[in-house]
């Protein structure tokens, strides 16, 4: 069957239904649809920030965002608060943490799907769930889209389908292949906000062990990036919030440098470790550490500093080795060797290069075509702000329709 609309919107996520539901507003009388390749709208949704959807967060800025799209003043004006307006005024109320980190407080994702789904159906947007597109082409000013059953012909369009971030709910390279063939240049995806692959000859030892610190991600001895928070230890991966931020920036060959007491100073820690020595002379050589860390992290600290002969006695610790395990607590390394893959990736990098489009997340080269979301290179750190970015460039494109 072949339908005719005004403006067709390949995908039915966070920035496309945000988009749909913007432009109805905008424009009660414009006739626009959803393709969605799923069987319903928003199942990538429901599963973000661990099912409670952390929707925004009150500190977003343009410095937590990477990629070759830059916001420049987009924050200023289409900021946490603005958004918020917008969702109250859908029927969704919220709070924030300490963090800023914004959810509904219903403490259920499936609210904000639900509030955007049900402005799209009291407004008329029709919604074409379980489409998988075969061809994709501009024709006549407008574009024909043709899926296994239908036809659409439509004057305008907007690429909202995300990226290859969690195929299980529907990640793809689609958008970006539909993109390329349209004549944009798109840079590959990668995976992001995901745990980093890490090498280190004590790494199994740690498996299943949590620990609070500060991580540094280095590349030839200068620091690329710092954040404070809990490091999640597994067979061969570095995870936690905190390391998933730098995956961002991570590449192989960097080293992951994680000071386990960002509160003490090497100095400080090497007095404490005098004394220690000093009072827990007659046990073994891994009990240095007791009291400051947990047994097997303590045990990891001392192999990595070079002391592997457990069956020693504190007592018989040198002084350069106390100052080795001093210099561990405070930088314990692991070699980074690549990313964890698309499955376990809450975003990715890449999509349409930023030169391609305009503020107002126009195509610079394709008239009446449009891009939003996780389709454009740009990705930020963990705490709600690419869900901001989807958001916000779905309603801005909703403006324009």
């Amino acid at each position: 069957m072949t339908y005719k609309f005004d403006a067709l919107i390949i995908g039915g996520g966070a920035s496309g239904l945000m988009c749909a539901a913007e432009a109805k507003r905008q424009n009660p009388k414009l006739n626009i649809a959803i393709i969605e390749k799923n069987d319903r709208v928003g199942k990538k949704l429901l599963a973000t920030g661990n099912g409670r959807c952390n929707l925004t967060n009150l500190r977003v800025s343009a410095d937590k965002y990477t990629g070759s799209y830059k916001t420049g003043n987009l924050f200023e004006r289409y900021d946490a608060e603005f958004l918020l307006r917008k969702f109250k005024a859908l029927g969704l109320l919220t709070y924030s943490d300490s963090e800023g980190r914004v959810y509904p407080v219903s403490r259920q994702a499936s609210s904000v799907l639900d509030v955007l789904r049900f402005a799209c159906e009291r407004n008329g947007v029709e919604a074409f769930c379980g489409e998988q597109i075969r061809s994709l082409k501009r024709e006549n000013g407008g574009f024909r889209i043709k899926t296994a059953e239908n036809e659409f012909l439509t004057k305008k369009l907007v690429i909202a389908c995300g990226s290859k971030a969690a195929p299980k709910l529907g990640g793809s390279a689609s958008g970006a292949d539909y993109l390329r063939n349209l004549g944009l240049a798109v840079e590959p995806f990668q995976p992001a906000l995901c745990p980093i692959q890490v090498k280190s000859e004590v790494l199994k030892s740690l498996k299943g062990l949590r620990a609070a610190g500060r991580v540094t991600l280095t590349r030839n001895g200068n620091a690329v990036k710092s954040e404070c928070g809990e490091v999640q230890f597994s067979d061969g991966a570095l995870s936690g919030i905190c390391v998933f931020n730098l995956s961002l920036y991570a590449k192989d060959g960097d080293v992951i440098s994680v000071d386990l007491l960002p509160d003490y100073s090497e100095k400080e820690l090497y007095n404490i470790l005098i004394k220690n020595k000093e009072l827990f002379a007659n046990q073994n050589a891994d009990n240095l550490i007791t009291g400051i860390l947990p047994k097997r992290l303590a045990q990891a600290v001392m192999k990595q500093s070079g002391v592997k002969d457990f069956s020693r006695f504190c007592a018989d610790l040198t002084d350069n080795e106390l100052r080795q395990a001093a210099k561990t607590v405070k930088g314990m390394t692991f070699g980074v060797t690549q990313l964890s893959g698309f499955e376990q990736a809450q975003c990715a990098r890449g999509g349409v290069k930023g030169y391609e489009i305009g503020d107002k997340f126009e195509s610079k080269r394709v008239r009446n075509l449009f891009v939003c979301g996780e389709a454009i290179d740009i990705c930020g750190e963990c705490g709600g702000y690419n869900l901001h970015f989807a958001f916000v460039s779905g309603m801005i494109v909703g403006e324009q329709l």
